[in-house]
């Protein structure tokens, strides 16, 4: 099983609300149908909200632990997401990728703790099933709070951890952990080994950023690797491009 999730920053403006980068994610559509087409199997497909989640939960004051009860923000947020994830799986559909909706705002919950309940049987049938389930960073009900933002991370973390994952992969806007010189950080073992050159994105983000993205991959068993859009089909070919994350 391979978990990959497509950063919203890698196929999305994120600089311009609700605005798609259609030439990248016709390239990440380009490298799974290919993947596909030479024998891989067993694979899930996240994707971030980039310029249609997060510019709308930052309208209306929403993230991973701030709330909200207000129908119409939850439309918004929800509804922007709804968006993007047709958008991502029209390209994969042209490229006669198998791909089917998993919305996590009806099958998700927080506890009032905030810890994530993602029952996740209905993606493992349908990847038995021959199906490519695509999720999304989404809202989900959250005792206590309304409804708070589940990053396209949590849902990786989750997927990763019940479905058994094999190899997770996270598709960024950058080649990798970058260090002080911007080179690409081959390995991370701890937090501590890259905490100095962990910072939040430039760009409108609710939920945290390289360091959150690195935080959740060093709880997992599964080796992870983030990589660059330009990678995504060596990583999907079974390499291990950007930085490792063990």
């Amino acid at each position: 099983m391979i978990v990959l999730k497509l950063g919203g920053s890698a196929i999305t403006d994120k600089e311009r609300p609700e605005t798609v980068d259609g030439e990248a994610l016709a390239s990440a559509a380009d490298a799974i149908s290919n993947a596909l087409d030479d024998g891989l199997e067993g694979l899930v497909v996240v994707h971030g909200g980039g310029s249609f989640g997060h510019h709308n939960a930052s309208e209306h004051g929403v993230s991973t632990t701030e709330g909200t009860r207000d129908v119409a923000a939850i439309g918004d947020i929800h509804g922007a997401m709804r968006t993007l994830n047709g958008f991502v799986r029209k390209r994969l559909l042209e490229r006669d990728v198998p791909a089917v909706p998993v919305h996590p705002f009806s099958a998700a919950h927080r506890e009032e703790t905030g810890r994530l309940e993602l029952p996740t049987g209905q993606v493992e049938t349908l990847v038995s099933e021959g199906f490519v389930p695509v999720l999304h960073g989404d809202l989900v009900s959250h005792a206590g709070t309304g409804a708070t933002v589940v990053s396209g991370d949590e849902l990786v973390a989750a997927l990763a951890r019940d479905l058994e994952a094999e190899r997770i992969g996270l598709c960024s806007t950058v080649p990798g952990v970058l260090d002080e010189s911007d080179e690409v950080i081959d390995e991370i073992t701890a937090f501590e080994d890259a905490a100095d050159v962990l910072g939040e994105s430039d760009a409108t983000d609710v939920t945290g950023g390289m360091a959150a993205k690195v935080r959740a991959l060093l709880e997992l068993e599964a080796e992870a690797s983030i990589f660059g859009l330009e990678d995504l089909e060596a990583f999907l070919e079974g390499e291990e491009p950007g930085t490792t994350i063990a």
